[in-house]
């Protein structure tokens, strides 16, 4: 048996520090805008729907809406989490998978571009029935029943850039 199949069935495996989500997988999420058209800084209420996934549907609302740097937070509820734990030696991300309904206490991010796409970063606190608390990088959640994100996109476009050092994407607040 190899290392991964052998480390998938004992719930430890690693996901590439670059792995984006792939948008199209939200087909619920409904978008508002919160501002006035026209405005520089717009707010949006990102409202995702039983079984959307979070980190598809934040790439996809980036995409579609052309958020070239934004920051947000989230509350609600998912059914499925995975979450990460960045392995400095690795360079890649240890995945924590929770398999149970769990409340989003907190979650926060930023929307910047990377290679030309705006790319998501997001990190989530969630808790579990007992009061526990679980957080990392966010990989994969799948809502129930609701999401709710408040979106502020900046008028100013920030940039990342790879860094060779992480393995990272990392802001650089020089660049614009």
């Amino acid at each position: 048996m190899n290392a991964n199949l052998r480390a998938l069935r004992q719930g430890v495996y690693y996901v590439p520090v670059s792995k984006a989500p792939e948008p199209g997988k939200a087909p619920g999420m409904r978008v508002e805008l919160l501002t006035s058209e026209g405005t520089e800084l717009r707010q949006y209420a990102v409202i995702f729907s039983k079984g959307d996934e979070v980190a598809s549907g934040l790439v996809e609302f980036a995409q579609r809406y052309q958020v070239t740097s934004a920051h947000f937070t989230g509350i609600g509820a998912l059914q499925d989490v995975t979450v990460a734990w960045m392995d400095r030696k690795k360079k890649s991300y240890k995945a924590i998978p929770i398999q149970q309904q769990v409340e989003v206490l907190s979650m926060v991010g930023d929307v910047a571009v990377f290679e030309g796409k705006p790319a998501v970063h997001t990190h989530l606190v969630v808790g579990l029935d007992d009061a526990a608390a679980k957080g990392g990088h966010l990989i994969e959640a799948h809502v129930y029943p609701t999401l709710e994100v408040m979106v502020t996109v900046d008028p100013v476009t920030m940039q990342k850039r790879f860094d060779p050092e992480t393995g990272l994407a990392l802001i650089d607040p020089g660049k614009r």
